[in-house]
């Protein structure tokens, strides 16, 4: 494993959205087989919770891997300094948005908190387009 500070961070936060993701996905089903209320009577609620759970997990392989592999396939430092920073971001944006969407939501239009969830989506797209980029040069 790199010595690269960038890359233990990506990998710190891949293993921490996972630790977070794993529960709450549990706390789901727990939620849905005690037919809680507030969870059920909402179907946006469950969706937006859903995706939270999802994107949560996938990305935080996703960071697992970056921060694996960048040093190998990204030589610039300052390109991997760059990707790592937007993955990082975007990785904890998007599942939060969707989280923090289902809170105070109202059936049909989910809470302001949603707005992360572009914002995320915009990071880790030009953490990608960085990755990419900067992996011609390996």
């Amino acid at each position: 494993m790199s010595h690269d500070p960038h890359l233990l961070r990506t990998v710190r936060t891949g293993f921490v959205l996972l630790a977070l993701s794993l529960p709450l996905g549990l706390t789901l089903e727990a939620l849905h087989a005690w037919k809680v209320e507030v969870y059920l009577g909402s179907a946006l609620r469950r969706e937006l919770w859903t995706l939270a759970h999802a994107h949560g997990n996938l990305l935080g392989l996703l960071l697992l891997v970056f921060g694996s592999l960048g040093e190998r396939w990204m030589p610039s430092e300052a390109a991997r300094a760059r990707a790592a920073r937007a993955l990082r971001l975007g990785a904890v944006a998007m599942p939060l948005g969707f989280f923090l969407g289902g809170v105070m939501n109202r059936e049909g239009d989910p809470s302001l908190g949603i707005a992360l969830v572009p914002l995320g989506g915009l990071a880790l797209l030009y953490a990608l387009l960085c990755a990419a980029r900067a992996s011609r040069a390996a």
